[in-house]
């Protein structure tokens, strides 16, 4: 923690975690925003299905690579300076893509805004473990998980308002105002909470071995696998969203708004239930909690798109609750990730970003259009990346030293 915490920010904590969740909310945002275009941008500009799943790809993969920069950068040169920058670039790229009358222009500045929207992301985790002990971080991490799905929530419906009733690029300029606005606020109330004598050197040789350090550790790697791969059971509704939703489920652009209901609603829930257990029963325990979740729903699914034909009545709750399992762990195992680092807090967040971006974009890019256009493969695939998180945490667990109920009790007993 920066020992100056407690000077650095005197006001209430909902609203640091409020502004660190506008921070975490901007990448999905920009790309829930446009789905329901996705067909209309398609026509307008020429475009092929699978050129069009390339600005999902470019903006993926671009969010991956600067994603192993964002926090390195953070831990030198200060969190609000990395956060300010990556804002104003955003906007500026959120611009062109307005701007963009062919396909290939919008494919760039779809990576532009993918490689500058990860900033608040990466550099928001770092600063909840900046200010806060363990448990407290926990709740606070959970509070920004509320905020956030607020945000992806009410994206699609602006984004098919807007397409239905002006066109898909009132979609981009929306996210200009959107970009504009976060600067200015960012600007004004954002505190810097890097503690001067934890500013790291910036250099190529400080930063290599830096990652490399993490990278080789095999618990960091499966901690990041354990929180950033089962994610990818949800996330590859979302990216085959257009497909899953207008052909599968029958459901018009306007109507996409109940999916994405269902799904942030399910991470809202989560969220909250981790908050309230932070301090209350162990990281473990809670970990597990959710993993039996994802597990039980993913094996559901799999089931009924076997036996039954396709219906949003039954798809879209289950898709819920998987979102409600993993927001209950990840929070948990996300400190866990920085706490691999302590020293390097801002890389370690970097790190984890990158991974889970990485297989973002490979699951955007190689695996959705593969599996798409059957709802049986899609429960398949779903079922196959939680596994790879249950697999990373049966490993990694009795690698790492966790608290007991007893070390609750001492902490909470300090507290007061």
């Amino acid at each position: 923690m920066n020992p100056d915490a407690s000077t650095i920010w005197r006001g209430p904590r909902w609203l640091l975690a409020a502004l660190l969740a506008c921070l975490g909310m901007l990448g999905p945002f920009s790309i829930d925003t446009y789905l329901p275009a996705f067909t209309g941008i398609a026509q307008s500009l020429g475009a092929t299905p699978v050129e069009m799943q390339q600005t999902l790809s470019a903006y993926l993969l671009g969010f991956a690579l600067m994603n192993l920069f964002h926090g390195a950068l953070a831990d030198s040169f200060g969190r609000k300076p990395v956060v300010l920058v990556g804002l104003m670039v955003f906007t500026l790229a959120s611009v062109g893509c307005a701007m963009s009358q062919s396909i290939g222009a919008l494919v760039l500045f779809r990576a532009l805004q993918g490689m500058s929207a990860g900033s608040g992301m990466v550099v928001s985790r770092a600063i909840i473990r900046d200010m806060f002990p363990p448990a407290e971080a926990q709740r606070v991490m959970s509070q920004v998980t509320i905020y956030f799905g607020v945000a992806p929530a009410i994206a699609p419906l602006f984004g098919g308002f807007l397409f239905v009733h002006i066109g898909w690029h009132a979609i981009f300029w929306f996210l200009v105002l959107v970009g504009a606005l976060l600067l200015g606020v960012m600007w004004r109330l954002l505190p810097e909470t890097l503690y001067p004598a934890q500013r790291q050197p910036f250099n190529a040789r400080h930063l290599m071995r830096g990652y490399w350090d993490m990278v080789s550790s095999a618990r960091f790697m499966a901690l990041a696998f354990a929180s950033g791969v089962p994610f990818n059971g949800m996330f590859l509704y979302v990216l085959s969203a257009p497909v899953f939703l207008g052909e599968h489920m029958r459901l018009g652009p306007t109507q996409f708004f109940w999916f994405f209901l269902m799904t942030i609603g399910g991470i809202m829930g989560g969220a909250w239930f981790s908050g309230r257990l932070a301090g209350r029963i162990t990281p473990q325990r809670q970990i597990r909690w959710g993993f039996i979740v994802m597990i039980c729903v993913s094996l559901l699914n799999l089931a009924l798109n076997l036996l039954l034909p396709p219906s949003p009545v039954w798809h879209l709750p289950l898709i819920g609750l998987f979102s409600l399992g993993w927001a209950l762990m990840v929070p948990v195992v996300t400190l866990l990730v920085l706490d691999e680092a302590p020293t390097r807090r801002g890389m370690a967040s970097s790190l984890q970003a990158c991974i889970g971006s990485v297989a973002n974009a490979l699951v955007a890019g190689a695996i959705a259009p593969l599996v798409m256009h059957s709802t049986v493969m899609l429960a398949v695939a779903s079922s196959l990346m939680t596994a790879v998180g249950v697999v990373a945490w049966i490993w990694v667990r009795p690698r790492l030293t966790l608290p007991t109920h007893a070390d609750l009790k001492r902490a909470a007993l300090d507290l007061k």
